[in-house]
């Protein structure tokens, strides 16, 4: 029996209610997989779901906009990027006349369910029609349009939000749909620009979209380590241009061949004027002669197909709005369905456009430090990070401290642990620290292949794949001798470890060592970089993300190859070792049947019901099949056994192809979520180290011996936390690498229920509304 304080999908039922989905505003990637989740969760559920095309244009038009929608009507929708339901703008919806017709049209239909994707304009009209709901109807009623029974029947409207704009401008989530996808594109087009700029020597100068929100601006300088940002909560204070021209020069004259500046549309200065791109232009041309170029986004920034992330992301709230409905009184405010670190929360809607609203009224009145404490931990975080790493001090300025760090990468390669080192690097020196660098992890640290590290050393670094410090899997334990050697020989007084599931084991090994060598009691701090993700401690690895777009990039192309060919299934093996996150998540992502994992065993039963599933499947109009599996998953259930089984049983309906993904997984350059991941915690680390240091210096040396000197920076929940890596001991199976207890576990059910799986699903997790933290003027000076 499951204990009573869980609560269970089974128990919440739709029978009998209608739901209502539409995308409303400026379009957004990830908006179909939102679409797809809330359709395939209200069917599941028992409940009717009806599209609404062309947005609120189409609800008050009513006809053909609104349809019943079914389970097949969202396949191969999750690839998509836009909106397949259409968006619009709406000048009808804003008069009390359309908003009389838009509530007839779905009385008719019985709907009273509404789901709304879009920017925080869409949402205030959702609001506001909920508010009106009740006399729209009793004029129908006057009016003879409907019955006053119609009108009892339906006398509620519930309403879940669900935010989509690339801009990630709508205050109470950490992300909106669409905002991952659109760093994508702005990041490639970087990346793409960097290698014309360096054979040329020239400064780019790229306008990225956020009219009133310079997120996508701040991010992007994060993640491709620009030389400079403008955006509109941050106006440069008088006298930028020479300070902006004084440090392009600086960089060229350390041998650094381009420059790149980027800039929020709605950049302005201390005075409200706007800051354009052609002005920037003008500006190094008259006073460095350097040749510059002007590049212009624009819409290329809303295309292309949703990130890994966004479909993650839009899938978890589509099915949380669902449940938000199921669950809506008629007392119940209508909410917005946010992510707050690493949950979904519900939030009230009304809380949240007020405090967006606040931001804007903020920064009108050039109060620019509250409007960035409004906008939320998240920008805040980008923005103190960006300040960190962005002014680089002359040494006469440097707070000389006479510690020395170093920097190791242990285990193999993950995408980000490049921008990782050089953000730590950086905010080491900041911090006064003098920095080294090892080669090859501990097996470079016992024969000496360490060297001092400078500024300069790590230009560039953030978008490039793998270890250019070279990484090993070898552990400390064998070469403890000369690593206490190497210790003392450079007076090294941290470590800090950029690894997976070896370095957590090898700080574990160092720790012990510590009564046996008094070199290693000094502070060490470990980040966890693993496309695996199976280190304890954190619920997300630097490099998981980039994987997850390599494995779901792959899994696209694969299904589109079955278009048009005869029924197939594709059986796809996937990295990480005991770990099922990769094959879990990014069969969430890429729209997988099912996916067969250690941590969940299965029999020859539950293969049989998946092909007998999947058989069914094929008599409808959707003609393909995705299966993915762990590469550990089982022993004698190997890929090629699978794929047999499916290929026999499966005789007759559909054919089967295996694919077995390989190091492609590593992933090329790293996301935008890895590098800039990467970037913040190595700086929030190196700060960490830092106060260690002063708290363990006594008598002209360091000496740390405690436990809280030798942690994990991890993602839990909500917040990162700093853990003593002894103390994670316990949470951690040794024997198959991996954690006790995993979080993302929790979304396997999502899978199978959008995969149309009957399936338990614990929901005590989600629900309780709460309420969006405000912040008013008076407290912003005591944080």
């Amino acid at each position: 029996m499951m204990p009573d304080s869980k609560k269970f999908i089974e128990n919440l039922s739709g029978a009998g209610k209608c739901i209502g989905v539409l995308t409303s505003g400026g379009d957004a990637q990830g908006m179909n997989a939102a679409v797809r989740a809330v359709v395939r969760m209200g069917i599941y559920v028992g409940a009717k779901v009806y599209f609404i095309h062309e947005g609120y244009q189409g609800m008050v038009d009513g006809g053909d906009n609104i349809k019943e929608a079914s389970w097949e009507s969202v396949s191969s929708m999750l690839q998509v990027g836009g909106t397949v339901i259409g968006s619009a703008r709406c000048k009808d919806f804003r008069t009390h006349e359309g908003r009389l017709r838009a509530a007839l049209n779905l009385v008719q239909r019985g709907i009273t369910n509404l789901c709304v994707i879009g920017g925080d304009g869409s949402l205030t009209g959702a609001n506001l029609f909920r508010e009106e709901w009740s006399g729209l109807l009793d004029e129908l009623v006057q009016s003879g349009q409907i019955s006053e029974e119609a009108a009892l029947t339906h006398s509620a409207l519930h309403i879940v939000g669900m935010v989509g704009s690339i801009d990630n401008d709508f205050c109470g989530t950490d992300m909106t749909i669409g905002t991952d996808s659109a760093l994508h594109r702005i990041i490639e087009v970087v990346d793409a620009i960097m290698t014309t700029a360096q054979s040329h020597q020239r400064t780019f100068v790229l306008e990225v979209m956020g009219r009133h929100c310079g997120y996508l601006a701040l991010v992007s300088a994060l993640a491709c380590g620009a030389d400079w940002v403008l955006i509109p909560e941050m106006p440069p204070k008088d006298g930028w241009e020479e300070q902006m021209c004084h440090k392009l020069s600086e960089n060229r004259a350390d041998k650094k061949r381009l420059n790149i500046i980027i800039v929020a549309e709605g950049a302005i200065d201390q005075n409200n004027k706007s800051i354009t791109t052609e002005l920037i232009k003008d500006l190094v041309v008259r006073c460095l002669g350097f040749d510059t170029r002007v590049t212009i986004l624009g819409h290329v920034q809303r295309g292309g197909t949703p990130s890994a992330f966004d479909r993650i992301l839009a899938s978890r709230m589509g099915v949380e709005a669902v449940l938000a409905l199921l669950e809506a009184s008629p007392g119940t405010p209508a909410c917005v369905v946010s992510l707050c670190g690493n949950q979904a929360v519900r939030l009230p809607l009304m809380e949240c456009v007020q405090m967006t609203q606040e931001v804007q009224k903020a920064m009108d009145e050039k109060r620019f430090e509250e409007a960035v404490k409004l906008r939320g931990r998240s920008f805040e975080n980008n923005l103190n990070t960006y300040k960190l790493l962005s002014h680089r001090k002359m040494d006469a300025e440097h707070p000389h401290s006479s510690f020395n760090v170093a920097v190791l990468n242990v285990g193999a390669p993950a995408a980000g642990m490049n921008a990782a080192v050089r953000s730590a690097i950086r905010v080491g020196i900041t911090e006064g620290h003098t920095m080294f660098a090892v080669n090859d992890g501990f097996e470079g640290f016992s024969k000496g292949q360490i060297k001092e590290i400078k500024w300069g050393d790590v230009g560039g670094w953030t978008g490039q794949g793998g270890s250019l410090l070279g990484t090993k899997r070898t552990l400390p334990a064998k070469h403890t001798d000369k690593i206490a050697e190497q210790m003392k020989i450079h007076n090294i007084n941290a470590l800090l470890v950029i690894g997976g599931f070896e370095a957590f084991e090898s700080l574990l090994q160092l720790v012990d060592a510590r009564s046996r060598y008094e070199e290693f009691c000094v502070p060490m701090c470990m980040l966890p970089a693993t496309i695996s993700n199976n280190v304890s401690g954190t619920d997300l690895s630097i490099g998981a993300d980039t994987s997850l777009n390599a494995i779901v990039e792959t899994c696209d192309r694969i299904k589109q190859s079955a278009s048009g060919t005869k029924r197939r299934v594709f059986i796809i093996e996937t990295m990480g070792g005991y770990c099922g996150y990769l094959a879990t998540v990014g069969g969430l992502a890429a729209g997988a049947d099912a996916a067969y994992i250690y941590e969940e065993p299965f029999d020859i039963r539950d293969l049989q019901s998946n092909v007998e599933h999947l058989t069914e499947k094929m008599k409808t109009s959707i003609q393909r099949g995705l299966v993915l599996r762990n590469e550990n998953c089982s022993e004698n259930y190997t890929t090629d056994f699978i794929y047999q089984l499916y290929s026999e049983e499966g005789k007759g309906v559909f054919d089967c192809r295996k694919n077995v993904l390989g190091h492609m997984q590593q992933g090329g350059a790293p996301s935008p979520f890895d590098r800039n991941f990467g970037t913040k915690i190595a700086a929030k680390a190196m700060q960490w180290i830092s106060k260690k240091l002063k708290e363990f210096y006594r008598e002209g040396r360091v000496f740390a011996n405690s436990e809280d000197s030798a942690c994990l920076l991890g993602m839990r929940r909500r917040a990162l936390v700093f853990q003593p890596v002894v103390q994670l001991k316990d949470e951690t199976d040794f024997v198959h690498r991996i954690p006790k207890e995993q979080w993302w576990l929790r979304l396997r059910p999502l899978m199978k229920i959008l995969a149309k799986y009957k399936t338990s699903y614990d929901v005590s997790d989600s629900g309780q509304l709460e309420h969006i933290v405000r912040l008013r003027a008076k407290d912003i000076s005591a944080i």
